[in-house]
């Protein structure tokens, strides 16, 4: 700019004294001299002042770039500072449902579901992560463990973390996950050291030793091994065993090795990742080995613009002699599985950004599982549910529409018998804090 301004003065100069602008005259020749000397004087004063604001400009720049020099500084000694952060959930549910006559004559229930506290942080780059659950009928850690960064690539939980087995982190878009969740393959945590890959070079993997379930094991000094969030063996059953009794025969998972590899592959839009998990490990009985039980699963998970297609195929088997049947626990009650069954499940979603007031996204999906080939005879257990999830500001709610037959929650059992059909209309909100 000062450039520019000096060049426009000494060209408008130039013009002046340009012979074709005046008379040859010594009158005239004296009258441009002073009208010269005034313009050199006006130019000084013109380059004095841009002087001037050249400095005041120079200075300002300065003060900015020291400005933002002091926030990056403040920002990184806020990014690397110690600290553990604190947030929670509160969520309450209203159900609808066709196997409870008393709650169809009510019009459905309302009800408090969970008040749930997290804690985040790291002090001294060791990471913390933790969840407490509280129900009106139980307290429930699902999961606390502390990690460490060891590369750029490669992490290590220990504690009460996650088994990596299955679509990561859910096999499912619903409230209430898929069928494998209540077999003990979705979202299980247990007490024991994992390994985690990031990915890099297009794949991960995840490594694991559980040394027992998150209540210490067949063991645990609990008052209820059902009080836990997770599903997990507690026990197996007998011939004449009630599928809901407390196990008389008490089990305990113990020494399980879990690894989960994932490849994924970019083709133009389409996203997949495309995975194997498994898992084995031993069952006791408080006094010595009582046998081996193990879980395999193939599972995708591809994303194309808004939607999302998670497929997963599961085996598992617990291997005592002469045993058939399981029993569980999780949500303070017992249940019971079949020693061995097959899973498959079948997960489609579409989401959807939108401005609606607080409301920022929706989540169309409908999740299809079916658990079969079951080793205790009983019948196939499905579960299909219809819904959509939306984000509001710190609100987050489920409405579900589900159809299910022998399902936990559902008006049946995993080991259940019937052929009936039940159905559920579920809303759950909850407020992220």
């Amino acid at each position: 700019m000062t450039t520019y301004c000096k060049i426009a003065l000494i060209a408008a100069a130039g013009y002046l004294v340009t012979p074709a602008s005046f008379a040859d005259t010594p009158a005239a020749t004296d009258d441009i001299k002073q009208q010269l000397s005034q313009l050199k004087a006006q130019i000084a004063a013109l380059e004095a002042r841009l002087a001037e604001q050249e400095q005041q400009q120079s200075e300002l720049t300065e003060q900015q770039q020291q400005l933002a020099s002091r926030q990056d500084t403040a920002k990184a000694t806020d990014t690397s500072a110690d600290g553990i952060k604190l947030g929670g959930a509160i969520r309450t549910n209203y159900s609808h449902t066709s196997y409870n006559e008393g709650n169809k004559n009510r019009g459905g229930d309302f009800d408090f579901d969970i008040f749930r506290l997290n804690l985040n942080g790291s002090i001294g780059n060791v990471l913390l992560n933790a969840e407490i659950r509280f129900f009106d009928y139980m307290s429930a850690v699902k999961y606390a463990y502390v990690g460490y960064q060891f590369t750029d690539d490669w992490q290590v939980q220990a504690g009460i973390t996650k088994v990596p087995f299955g679509n990561w982190p859910y096999n499912s878009h619903n409230w209430f996950f898929s069928t494998n969740y209540y077999i003990g393959l979705e979202d299980d945590h247990d007490l024991g050291i994992l390994f985690k890959r990031n990915i890099s070079d297009n794949w991960q993997l995840d490594l694991g030793f559980f040394k027992n379930d998150e209540l210490g094991g067949v063991d645990g000094y609990v008052e209820s091994r059902a009080d836990r969030y997770s599903y997990d063996i507690v026990g197996f059953r007998l011939p004449g065993d009630g599928i809901y009794d407390d196990p008389s025969q008490p089990l305990g998972e113990y020494n399980t090795f879990s690894g989960r590899f994932g490849y994924h592959l970019n083709h133009g839009e389409l996203k997949t990742e495309l995975g194997v998990s498994a898992l084995a490990g031993g069952l006791h009985n408080g006094q010595t080995r009582a046998g081996d039980y193990n879980a395999w699963a193939l599972h995708s998970n591809s994303y194309y613009h808004n939607w999302n297609l998670q497929l997963q195929y599961s085996q598992y088997h617990y291997d005592i002699d002469g045993v058939e049947r399981m029993a569980v626990g999780a949500y303070a009650f017992y249940d019971s599985i079949a020693a061995e069954a097959t899973s498959a499940t079948v997960n489609l979603a579409y989401s959807l950004p939108v401005e609606w007031g607080p409301v920022t996204g929706l989540q169309f999906y409908n999740n299809y599982g079916l658990v079969y080939d079951k080793s205790d005879g009983s019948r196939d257990t499905m579960m299909n549910v219809t819904g959509v999830s939306v984000a509001a500001g710190g609100f987050f709610t489920y409405f579900d529409l589900v159809h299910a037959k022998n399902q936990p929650f559902v008006g049946g059992s995993a080991s259940g018998d019937s052929s009936e059909t039940e159905r559920r209309f579920n809303i759950n909100i909850g407020y992220y804090f």
